[in-house]
C-alpha cells in the first residue's frame, strides 16, 4: 500500500460514490466497503476493485456484498482489531426512512441500522468519521415537532459520550446544498464530521465546514469548472438527437453516442473515456406515442422546474404526484430513484442513466451493473442502476470533501 494515503472504510457504499471520490482525490486508500444489495456492490466491484485496485481488502472479508448486521456478528474481534490503524470510516446508512421525499416512517426498519452504524464506529474506533445523510435525518418525526427526537441528536449524543473504552468524538453537522460544490443540481444533504478525541487537536470537525466554503473556489478551478452548473453544462453532449445506435447490453433498446462536449463540465468527466465508443448505460427509454405526444406539450407549456398543474394533470389523467419538466439553464431539482419523475429540458424523454450519472458527477469511465429499472413489490429489494445512481453521494462533493479531511489528519 503506498504509505502516503490513508486508509478508510465505506459503510453502506451503494455503488461507490463516495469511493470514487475518495479515489480521485489521490489521497485515500480503502480498506473495504460494507454494502448489502448485489448489484450495487457490483458497480462498485467492477470500478474500484477490479479495475482500479483502490481497496487493500482484507483476507478475513469476502469480496462480496454484506450486510453490515452479518460483518458485526462474525467479524467482531477482527474489527476491534483495526483499532489504530484506520484513519477514516465514511458512509451513512440509507435513507429513505428519513426522507421527506418518501413516505418518513419513524418505524421504518431501515432507521434501525444508525444502532448498526454506531455500533460499528464503537468498534473500529477509527480517527475520523465522515457522514452523509438526508436532509430529513435532522427533522423530528412527530408532525407538530413538540415531541420526538431527530435521529441527528441521537446520532450526535452516542458519539460525543465517551464509554467504557470509548473515548467518544467531537462531532458537528451542518446541511450542505451540493449546487454550490460544483454539483449541477439542488441536493442538500447532512454532513456529519467527527475527530476522535485525543487523536487529534480539539474543535476541529467544525473546521472542515469553513475549509469546504474557503477551500471551494480553489477546488473547482483545478478542476476548471464553475462553482454552478446548470442542466445544459452538465448533459447537452448526450442529446438523442440523429445519434442512436443499438444498446449494447439490451439490444431492445437503442443508446446514444457522444456529441460534441460543450462545456468544461462535460469535458471533465470524458476524461479517460473511447469518445468513438457508446457512452455507458446512455439507453434510451422506450415512450410510447401518447407518452411522447404528452411530453411535448408539457414542454411547450408547462412551467420549467415546477411539478405540473391541476389542470395539466387532469388533462392527461395523471395520477403521479411528481411529473417536473426541468430547465436547462439552472441546476436541476434532487434527483429520485425514480426516472419518471423528471421530464428532459429539451427532449420528450426521461433521463437515461448515463445522464442521471452526470448529473451526479459520476466520471464517464465509471460503468453501472444491474438492471436499469424495477417496480412494484421488486422495489423494496432490488437496487437498479438509477437506484444506483439516485442514492449516492456525488463523487465530485466526495473528492473536496476527502481533500479537506486528509488535512484534518495532518
Amino acid at each position: 500500500m503506498d504509505t502516503n494515503k490513508s486508509l478508510y472504510i465505506d459503510l453502506f457504499a451503494g455503488c461507490g460514490g463516495l469511493s470514487l471520490g475518495l479515489y480521485n482525490s489521490g489521497l485515500w486508500k480503502g480498506l473495504f466497503a460494507v454494502e448489502k444489495n448485489a448489484d450495487a456492490f457490483k458497480t462498485l466491484e467492477h470500478n474500484l476493485i477490479k479495475n482500479n485496485n483502490h481497496f487493500v481488502w482484507p483476507d478475513w472479508l469476502p469480496t462480496k456484498e454484506h450486510d453490515i448486521n452479518d460483518v458485526l456478528k462474525n467479524f467482531n474481534a477482527q474489527l476491534r482489531g483495526l483499532r489504530g490503524q484506520v484513519d477514516l470510516v465514511a458512509g451513512g446508512p440509507p435513507c429513505q426512512g428519513f426522507s421527506t421525499a418518501g413516505k418518513r416512517l419513524e418505524t421504518d426498519e431501515r432507521n434501525k441500522l444508525i444502532k448498526s452504524y454506531i455500533s460499528f464506529i464503537r468498534l473500529v474506533q477509527p480517527k475520523m468519521i465522515f457522514f452523509e445523510n438526508v436532509k430529513g435525518f435532522t427533522q423530528k418525526f412527530d408532525k407538530n415537532k413538540s415531541k420526538g427526537k431527530a435521529y441527528s441528536e441521537y446520532v450526535l449524543k452516542a458519539l460525543r459520550t465517551a464509554t467504557g473504552d470509548f473515548p467518544g468524538y467531537d462531532v458537528y453537522g451542518k446541511l450542505v446544498d451540493f449546487s454550490l460544490y460544483g454539483i449541477p443540481q439542488k441536493r442538500t444533504r447532512f454532513i456529519l464530521v467527527g475527530i476522535k478525541k485525543g487523536s487529534l487537536n480539539k474543535n476541529r470537525a467544525k473546521s472542515f465546514f469553513n475549509a469546504l466554503i474557503a477551500n471551494k473556489e480553489s477546488f473547482l478551478l483545478s478542476k476548471n469548472i464553475g462553482i454552478t452548473n446548470n442542466l445544459e453544462h452538465a448533459i447537452s453532449d448526450l442529446l438523442r438527437e440523429g445519434k442512436e445506435v443499438q444498446s449494447p447490453d439490451t439490444k431492445s433498446f437503442k443508446a446514444g453516442m457522444y456529441g460534441v462536449a460543450e462545456s468544461n463540465y462535460q469535458k471533465l468527466l470524458r476524461i479517460g473515456v473511447n469518445e468513438a465508443k457508446i457512452p455507458d448505460s446512455h439507453r434510451f427509454a422506450k415512450h410510447t406515442k401518447p407518452t411522447l405526444q404528452k411530453f411535448e406539450y408539457i414542454l411547450r407549456h408547462a412551467e420549467k422546474n415546477k411539478t405540473l398543474s391541476v389542470e395539466i394533470k387532469e388533462m392527461f389523467d395523471l395520477k403521479k404526484r411528481t411529473v417536473i419538466p426541468l430547465s436547462g439553464l439552472t441546476p436541476t431539482a434532487t434527483i429520485t430513484t425514480l426516472p419518471d419523475d423528471y421530464i428532459h429540458y429539451s427532449e420528450p424523454r426521461i433521463f437515461t442513466v448515463r445522464e442521471y450519472a452526470r448529473i451526479q458527477s459520476f466520471n464517464d469511465w465509471y460503468e453501472f451493473k444491474g438492471k436499469y429499472t424495477t417496480g412494484g413489490k421488486r422495489r423494496t429489494q432490488e437496487v437498479p442502476r438509477y437506484s444506483q445512481i439516485g442514492n449516492a453521494i456525488p463523487p465530485l462533493f466526495g473528492e473536496q470533501s476527502g481533500l479537506i479531511l486528509k488535512q484534518l489528519i495532518g
